[in-house]
């Protein structure tokens, strides 16, 4: 039988691939005997999409008309629980934000409240900022620009309102910007958001909706926050930066709350599945959210080896040798895979206990 790996010694030039996750090509080149197809388990995007629709000829034909721009920033507005679409900037992604955003304020102190999403330090940076990651939220009262991922990815902690606003209105007496990323709100805890503040002033609230909608290729994000500073990031991004397909499929499934209410239901029920499953094969859960689960054991390096060579691919973390996050299965078949190959890592678990 072939040997398997248990270790987390990654070749260089895949280290940098995988850093984020949700490459099928970068699996095959970590994983290249696995069986496929790949079941990707790596990326915290919901596996059961919005329903796909034909969308009308012309949103691939014409240039991005304001008024469909306007409908869905009205949609989004109330969605968000916004005061207003004057409050909302509609992005090709979240992604494409992070610097713009970082550059509200001039270039000074950073602080990002880790370990999170990776991106946020190198956004800032890029923004010109001297950038620090921080692990508690206190020390984020010292920054010029204070980011939280809420909840937090990967393991899903949640800073409640009440703390982000006393922060908030500590950085607008200065001058700074508090940015809260909220890019799996929607399936967290919605009474922590900060979405109805950001007239205040001072706060840019980020939400994503590929993540729940399980539509990542759309491309589509926004930017929450007070009308100046909306305006002023509308300028920045220009005429037609949303794209005729997003446009539409953004208006109608954030306009499609029965879909909404529905499907944060089955994300609950199989979220306590996946609980349930790994449980049963001795897979500690320290968290996440209902789209993803987060472990952190001294065998996490055996897990991620053990079920990569079998096409099970989790979400692992640069100098966190400990740390996996790990989405939903997409259908039966992907559940079949994955506790099969639970089970077989519970044998060479068991098999290396008795060495």
């Amino acid at each position: 039988m072939k040997a398997i790996r248990t270790d987390m010694d990654i070749p260089d030039e895949i280290v940098a691939a995988v850093d984020h996750g949700g490459s099928i090509g970068r699996a095959r080149a970590l994983f290249p005997q696995a069986p496929e197809p790949f079941v990707d388990l790596s990326t915290g995007i919901n596996p059961h999409s919005y329903p796909l629709f034909e969308v009308p000829a012309t949103a691939l034909s014409r240039l991005p008309e304001q008024g469909r721009v306007d409908e869905l920033t009205a949609i989004a507005a109330d969605v968000y629980g916004v005061p207003s679409a004057r409050h909302v900037v509609a992005a090709p992604g979240t992604q494409i934000l992070l610097p713009r955003v970082a550059t509200l304020v001039a270039p000074g102190k950073a602080r990002v409240l880790g370990p999170t999403y990776a991106e946020h330090v190198r956004a800032a940076d890029i923004a010109g900022h001297k950038v620090e990651e921080v692990s508690e939220f206190e020390a984020l009262y010292g920054a010029d620009l204070a980011i939280v991922v809420n909840p937090n990815n990967p393991d899903g902690g949640v800073v409640e309102r009440d703390q982000l606003l006393t922060l908030a209105a500590s950085l607008r007496a200065k001058g700074g910007l508090l940015v809260v990323d909220e890019a799996f709100m929607d399936v967290g805890p919605r009474e922590q958001s900060l979405a109805g503040d950001v007239e205040q002033g001072g706060v840019v609230v980020l939400r994503s909706f590929g993540k729940f909608f399980g539509l990542a290729g759309v491309r589509l994000g926004f930017v929450l926050t007070d009308d100046v500073t909306a305006s002023r990031l509308a300028a920045q991004l220009g005429p037609w930066a949303v794209s005729g397909p997003a446009l539409e499929y953004g208006i109608r499934a954030l306009g499609d709350t029965n879909w909404q209410d529905a499907m944060r239901a089955r994300l609950a029920g199989e979220t306590s599945r996946l609980d349930g499953l790994l449980s049963r094969h001795g897979v500690p859960v320290a968290g996440g959210t209902k789209l993803f689960r987060y472990i952190a054991f001294d065998q996490a390096g055996s897990l991620f080896s053990v079920l990569g060579e079998r096409g099970i691919l989790l979400r692992h973390f640069m100098g966190r040798p400990n740390v996996l996050r790990i989405g939903l299965p997409g259908g039966a078949e992907e559940w079949q895979r994955l506790e099969a190959a639970l089970a077989q890592w519970s044998i060479v678990k068991a098999a290396g206990a008795h060495r």
